[in-house]
């Protein structure tokens, strides 16, 4: 991993996701490029008759905004991580996902709202529509990473489709850069019940053919998928919660078509979604 792409807007949320970035780039070597999107009214942009904004105002704001984001780079970032910053003017989504095609970036880490455990974590459709239609992996943080470490990430997966084993490999990439310790999770549910030996199995068929480095395999009994990944990874005290996503509507679909829109709602520790 050698580019991490982090879009700000100065909110709190942004503020996580830039210390999450600065703890990953630390430890990886990475490049950082925080970006700011700008949805300007065509009376800035054309400055035409009838404009609303004057050209001097339209440069005190743009002149404020790179004051803003120079600032962010000053106040999380440590002087020997080699940061960028870029000032753009488009649609945030389509943006992010056009400059993290331009600068070749292998992560985008986007924070969202959140407060405390009692409450929702509402998942803007910004970073809903990033994280459904990225190619590389989209790293969701959802609160302060002061004391953030990668030793435990948990991938949470049914094991038993080809398709994922493209995204599988990504988290492994993303996992060996840091040299952490892996838990593959399969939940049963009442529903949908196996026999502990024959997901176990399943899991087994699934990494062959995989370099993995320390890794634990995992079945966790629950009375749903959500349930069962998230206090799994609370029983372990995990760092991360890795998932695939599909390019479909709403954030994302794993077991289910809500366990993973779900699970972005109510995990507070930061979520790496990759893209089937």
């Amino acid at each position: 991993m050698n580019k991490i792409l982090v879009p700000v807007d100065f909110s709190q949320s942004s503020e996580f996701a830039s210390k999450m970035a600065s703890t990953i780039a630390k430890k990886s070597k990475s490049e950082v490029f925080l970006l700011h999107m700008i949805e300007l009214p065509t009376g800035i942009v054309d400055m035409g008759a009838g404009s609303n904004f004057s050209i001097p105002e339209s440069m005190l704001y743009l002149r404020k905004v790179k004051e803003r984001i120079v600032d962010f780079k000053e106040k999380f970032f440590h002087k020997n991580t080699e940061v960028h910053h870029s000032i753009r003017f488009q649609n945030p989504h389509e943006g992010i996902l056009k400059y993290a095609k331009k600068v070749e970036a292998d992560l985008i880490i986007i924070g969202s709202k959140g407060h405390s455990n009692l409450d929702e974590i509402l998942i803007g459709s910004n970073t809903e529509k990033v994280v459904r239609t990225a190619d590389i992996p989209v790293l969701v943080v959802k609160r302060d990473s002061n004391k953030f470490e990668l030793k435990d990430l948990v991938f949470a997966s049914g094991f038993k489709d080809e398709s994922e084993k493209i995204p599988f490999s990504k988290f492994l990439d993303f996992a060996n850069s840091f040299k952490s310790k892996i838990h593959l999770v399969k939940v049963n549910t009442p529903s949908n019940f196996e026999s502990t030996q024959k997901s176990k199995e399943k899991i087994k068929k699934f990494i062959e053919g995989f370099d993995l480095p320390k890794h634990s395999i995992n079945i966790y009994n629950d009375v749903s998928v959500k349930k069962g990944i998230l206090n799994f990874a609370r029983d372990i005290d995990a760092d991360l919660i890795a998932l695939r996503t599909h390019g479909r509507s709403g954030i994302a679909h794993l077991f289910s078509a809500s366990v993973t829109k779900n699970l972005s709602k109510n995990a507070l520790k930061p979520m790496l979604t990759i893209k089937v």
